[in-house]
């Protein structure tokens, strides 16, 4: 991995160690029940990735990254403790992780000569399986299961751009931006103005 994708997984992890803590304070959790949320959000979608794919777990093969997560948790927590963080810091911190992370799934899954489906698939669990983790852990229901929220689609969306960016020849650095923007950009709308899927309703049996 060359040095720039290596900072971006850096600054990913950190951010949604940061969301996962903050998820944990909202919940009243103790500092190492707040750790052990901040580090799933961080590693979790990572981690089902590697194991699906069979390679090295990325945490443990670079003890960096487990580093990062833990130092995001540690000022969030004394941050936190001196200021209130609005929530829009979680909104945004989450956007960014997934944006990083969805990008950096398909990225390896290219990398390792899968077709593009299943570096979008492996897109979307490296960048939302870590929430899911932590919303089954926090008793709530996951966001990617939330009524119509525009979620999972956005890093399928920005995935599918990265993959049919390389697939004509553009350079994959310059891809892999294009679709982190478009993640990134299509979340922050969804939340900004509300934006959601239609939702599936059976109509009422008749009596």
């Amino acid at each position: 991995m060359s040095t720039l994708g290596q900072w971006l997984d850096l600054i990913g992890v950190a951010a949604s160690a940061v969301a996962g803590a903050l998820v944990a304070g909202r919940r009243q959790f103790d500092w190492l029940g707040v750790a052990v949320i901040a580090g799933v959000t961080a590693i979790g979608g990572g981690t089902v990735r590697d194991l699906l794919l069979d390679r090295p777990v990325f945490w443990i093969a670079n003890p960096s990254y487990l580093q990062a997560a833990l130092a995001a948790t540690a000022f969030t927590l004394l941050y936190a403790r001196r200021r209130r963080i609005p929530e829009r810091v979680l909104e945004t911190t989450d956007a960014l992780g997934l944006a990083l992370f969805g990008i950096a799934g398909a990225r390896i899954a290219v990398g390792l000569g899968h077709d593009g489906v299943i570096a979008v698939v492996m897109g979307v669990i490296t960048g939302s399986f870590g929430g899911l983790l932590r919303d089954v852990l926090c008793n709530d229901i996951p966001m990617i299961f939330r009524q119509g929220q525009f979620y999972a689609t956005a890093i399928i969306l920005g995935c599918s751009l990265y993959v049919l960016l390389i697939g004509q020849g553009l350079e994959t650095n310059l891809a892999a931006g294009a679709g982190m923007l478009a993640i990134l950009g299509l979340r922050i709308a969804a939340i900004v103005w509300n934006l959601r899927l239609p939702v599936f309703r059976l109509p009422p049996e008749d009596r």
